[in-house]
């Protein structure tokens, strides 16, 4: 391991190591404990999958509470519709326009920061303990609201430019690589609370193994899909081989069976979250209906939950993948598919195989979230469980190891090519 990727890789763990310390930093005016209780309580519904995806954050009620999810929101929105709008679109291909997208990015995240934040704060006033003391102790409400938005919202733009930091600096996406640490921070907990649970009786053997075995059989069905592709044949002339024969020329298309990657599951919880933080706040009896509704307790969720990541597993597919520009990239070098024509005829070729591809694998991220938590959700887990969990820390493991190897490769060419090898 050279120099620079070793920096690399220390600036990433600095960053998130400077994460998780923000997950212990408080919003003044609050009962931890309260809300630490309340949280333990919720564990298996909606606030448990809002406490995971901001690393336990939420339960501390922490300056990072809200987590990345308000710049994944922001991010989807631009996304959908630069996929509209054409001069959007453009704005995002070009190098000085790309600044001014991230930009409004920014924008948009600060603005549905500060709504989430509004109605977190709010919802709070009704949670109290089980001696009947609150979780708000500031004795003015509205001065309490105010400095616990301006916490959260200071808050996550931080985390915003941590994940941005990590991705231009350091290894890996920083966005998931948040996620994937927040995730992770709570494994020891849940394996504890698990232990107490069979130690006190509570929790049979067989069914501790049960679960044991569904957590493996979804980590095992996601390895297969991920590292699985489907390899398109290419041929080239003799010239061009002749040309070329001390270097290496991939002979095949790659096209992964899971071309969106872990993109979908996280944008439909991003999407189910943002109402759920917001209806928390109100008393009103149709809107708590609503909110249960959201709960991933609850079956309407999983459908919703599938049917988003099917939607978006076919739109980031269609972004991720690009059959117009690898069709001209064979053209000019001299490649080809064999019973194909070149140009616009590998181009349909080549979309109607990632059509298929995408199918199967918009099936598989929709079942891989769904079905683990309703096989879980019968047996008394007491912590929040879910594909989406799983399949977001196995993905962005094999995307950092991958990118690792990358960055270990090309050390290794430009060492060989200094030295004239």
């Amino acid at each position: 391991m050279n120099k620079s990727l070793r920096n690399k890789i220390l600036i990433t763990l600095g960053f998130l190591f400077a994460y998780r310390l923000l997950a212990y930093v408080p919003v003044p005016g609050v009962d931890v404990e309260v809300i630490k209780q309340f949280f333990q309580n919720n564990s298996n519904n909606a606030f448990g999958m809002f406490n995971m995806f901001s690393g336990n954050a939420a339960e501390r009620f922490s300056v990072i509470s809200l987590g990345i999810m308000p710049y994944i929101t922001a991010s989807i929105i631009m996304e959908l519709l630069a996929a509209t709008f054409p001069n959007l679109g453009k704005l995002k291909k070009e190098r000085d326009g790309m600044q001014k997208y991230m930009q409004i990015i920014r924008y948009a995240t600060i603005a549905i920061a500060m709504v989430q934040s509004i109605g977190v704060s709010i919802g709070l006033q009704g949670i109290h303990g089980q001696t009947g003391a609150p979780a708000i102790m500031a004795e003015n409400t509205n001065e309490f609201v105010f400095i616990s938005c301006i916490s959260m919202l200071a808050g996550t733009m931080l985390l915003m430019w941590i994940g941005e930091q990590i991705t231009q600096r350091g290894v890996g996406n920083g966005t998931s690589l948040i996620i994937f640490a927040g995730i992770v921070s709570a494994i020891p907990r849940a394996i504890g609370s698990t232990v107490n649970l069979v130690n006190t009786g509570e929790m049979n053997v067989l069914k501790l193994i049960a679960i044991l075995l569904i957590i493996l059989a979804t980590i095992g069905a996601i390895l297969y899909v991920e590292l699985g592709e489907r390899r398109i044949p290419v041929s080239f002339s003799r010239k061009v081989l002749m040309a070329n024969q001390n270097k290496r020329i991939m002979n095949y298309v790659p096209i992964k069976l899971n071309l969106s990657g872990v993109i979908p599951p996280i944008f439909a919880s991003a999407i189910l979250m943002f109402p759920t933080t917001i209806l928390q706040a109100s008393t009103n009896p149709i809107i708590q209906k609503i909110h249960d509704f959201l709960s991933p307790s609850n079956y309407f969720f999983n459908f919703l939950t599938f049917v988003l990541v099917i939607f978006f597993a076919y739109f980031y597919a269609s972004i991720a993948f690009n059959s117009k520009d690898i069709s001209e990239n064979l053209k000019k070098q001299g490649g080809f598919i064999p019973g194909i024509r070149p140009g616009e005829g590998t181009a349909s070729f080549l979309n109607e195989v990632a059509s298929r591809l995408t199918f199967w694998g918009s099936i598989y991220l929709g079942l891989v979230t769904v079905i683990p938590w309703l096989l879980v959700k019968f047996m008394g887990v007491p912590f929040y469980f879910g594909g989406t969990s799983v399949l977001i820390v196995v993905s962005v493991a094999l995307d950092t190891m991958r990118r690792i190897e990358a960055q270990i490769y090309m050390n290794k060419y430009q060492t060989l090519s200094a030295v004239g090898l």
